[in-house]
């Protein structure tokens, strides 16, 4: 019973220190430099069966503004045969403006694509393809099987190349649900408006918990009400 009693004294002891030490040294934890090498295991997207199928979006802004008003361009491309088509926009343009370009520019070239990748907020993909799916509906891209088939096997091959050469500096790294984590600032500088960027300006803020694990490497965190602009699923790299 004593010795007992004397090692749940001991174990109280340690929490209370550890708790103490770490609060004492959070802002050093915060601003501290990251030299180890990014978490996450290099994992590509799956190869295309057919041309036009699966594609890629992204928007080149901050354009000066032509005489029509553009000042984006939409820049699409075929993950498979990678040519890219790159549509002036406004950038104040509505889901379903965008829609109704992408039909008259791409879908009466190449047909109507099984799936979109974008960097931009995953929302945004989900609300592109319901006004898209709401003008056209699917069809088939034709094309030879024995060119697709080639094209799939040099593209494997360079897909393989890419991930050993990556996964040499990059670390496995997981995470439980419930663990609390803190979220790497520098890609959200901008929404977050931190204001001027010092050289000991916090490289991290939370920590926030995690709440769900999306696939291998991605993380639903539980975000205060001040991040609600920003999405709230990460990769593992950004923790």
């Amino acid at each position: 019973m004593g010795s007992e009693l004397v090692y749940l004294t001991w174990m109280d002891y340690k929490r209370r220190f550890y708790r103490k030490l770490i609060m004492h040294h959070m802002p050093c934890i915060l601003v501290k430099a990251e030299h180890q090498a990014p978490a996450g295991k290099f994992q590509p997207l799956s190869i295309p069966e057919w041309k036009s199928e699966k594609i890629t979006i992204d928007f080149i802004v901050g354009l000066p503004r032509t005489l029509r008003k553009h000042d984006a361009i939409w820049v699409i491309v075929d993950r498979l045969t990678k040519p890219a088509h790159c549509l002036p926009i406004r950038l104040g343009d509505s889901l379903g403006k965008l829609a109704e370009l992408y039909v008259s520019e791409i879908v009466r070239l190449h047909g109507v694509p099984v799936s979109i990748v974008s960097d931009r907020d995953p929302r945004f993909t989900l609300r592109f393809w319901g006004s898209l799916q709401g003008l056209e509906g699917p069809e088939l891209v034709q094309e030879t099987i024995e060119k697709i088939q080639i094209v799939k096997k040099c593209l494997k091959a360079a897909q393989d190349r890419q991930k050993s050469y990556v996964d040499k500096h990059r670390m496995e790294m997981e995470y439980e649900v419930a663990d609390k984590v803190f979220l790497k600032v520098s890609p959200w500088k901008e929404i977050l408006r931190f204001g001027k960027q010092e050289k000991l300006s916090p490289g991290y803020i939370g920590p926030y918990e995690i709440i769900e694990r999306i696939g291998p490497l991605a993380y639903r965190l539980a975000l205060p009400a001040e991040l609600s602009q920003i999405h709230d699923v990460f990769h593992v790299s950004m923790l």
